[in-house]
C-alpha cells in the first residue's frame, strides 16, 4: 500500500530534512518535528515551493521528553484524522553524535547521546506503535547506522552502542507484530553528508551527498524491507566483513 501520511522526527536538518523533501516530491503529506522550530518553518516554505499541494504539519519536539513525544505524536495523528485519513508511517530519525572516549571527562556528552538516540527512540517507537496498534496498520522505520554491527572506539563508542540498541529494539518489535498488518524496517545508512558528518573534520570514506543519500533512503524505506543498507554498495558488503574484523582493524576504520 502507498504510505501517504508520514511523520519524521529530527526533520529540521540533515537526513530528516532530506527525506521530507523527497517524500514531498512523491506527493506525501508530512508531519515534521524537531527542536528547532524556525528551521521547520523554513523547510515548510521550501517544500511548498516544490509541491504546494502537500499538507505539512509542524510541531516542536525534544525526543528526550517522553510525555512530549506522546503528546506530539497524538497531535499529528489527530491532524491526519481531521483530514479523514490516518498516519501511515513514522520515521524514527532524531539523534545526535556527541561523545568521546569513556573516562576522559565527557560523561555528560556521552549520556546526552545515549538518552537521545536510544531512550528518545524508545519513546518514539512506543508512541508510534500505540497509534499503529489502534488503527491496525502502519509502517515503523528506525534509522540506525552501519556502526550498529560492531563496537567502535573514541567518539563513536556510545553512538555505535545506541544504534546497536535501536537495531535490536526494532527487530524485537518486528517479531512482535509479525502476524499483524504493521511493518517495521531498520535502515542502516553509511556515510551521508550532514551536520553530523561535517563535524568529523576529514570526510570519512565512501561518503555521498545529502541529496543522493536522501533519495536512496526514501527508495529503501518505500520498499518496506526488514533491513536496508544505504547505499547498498559498499555497505552491505562491509556488514558481511565486520564480524571478521579484528579490534586493530576497527580502530583504524
Amino acid at each position: 500500500m502507498k504510505r501517504k501520511n508520514i511523520l519524521i522526527t529530527g526533520a529540521s536538518s540533515g537526513l530528516g530534512k532530506g527525506m521530507a523533501t523527497e517524500f514531498a516530491k512523491q506527493g506525501c503529506n508530512l508531519a515534521l518535528c524537531a527542536r528547532r522550530m524556525e528551521n521547520l518553518e523554513e523547510l515548510k516554505k521550501e517544500i511548498h515551493a516544490i509541491n504546494p499541494d502537500v499538507k505539512i504539519f509542524l510541531r516542536s519536539l525534544d525526543v528526550t521528553k517522553s510525555d512530549e513525544v506522546f503528546e506530539v505524536f497524538r497531535g499529528f495523528n489527530q491532524d491526519f484524522q481531521d483530514l479523514g485519513e490516518t498516519l501511515d508511517r513514522v520515521i524514527v530519525n532524531a539523534g545526535m553524535g556527541k561523545g568521546a572516549s569513556l573516562g576522559k571527562g565527557h560523561a555528560t556528552a556521552n549520556m546526552q547521546t545515549a538518552v537521545t538516540n536510544f531512550c528518545g527512540a524508545l519513546s518514539q517507537m512506543e508512541a508510534a506503535m500505540e497509534i499503529f496498534r489502534e488503527q491496525n496498520h502502519g509502517h515503523l522505520v528506525a534509522i540506525s547506522s552501519m556502526s550498529a554491527f560492531r563496537g567502535y572506539p573514541f567518539a563513536m563508542s556510545v553512538y555505535a552502542a545506541t544504534k546497536a540498541g535501536l537495531k535490536s529494539l526494532a527487530e524485537g518489535v518486528r517479531i512482535d507484530v509479525l502476524k499483524k498488518p504493521i511493518k517495521v524496517s531498520s535502515i542502516f545508512p553509511g556515510y551521508i553528508q550532514s551536520e553530523m558528518t561535517d563535524s568529523i573534520g576529514k570526510p570519512p570514506p565512501f561518503m555521498i551527498s545529502l541529496d543522493k543519500g536522501s533519495k536512496l533512503l526514501v527508495k529503501a524505506i518505500n520498499k518496506e524491507k526488514a533491513n536496508a543498507y544505504v547505499p547498498f554498495w559498499p555497505w552491505y558488503f562491509f556488514k558481511l566483513l565486520m564480524p571478521l574484523m579484528t579490534a586493530k582493524m576497527l580502530r583504524k576504520f
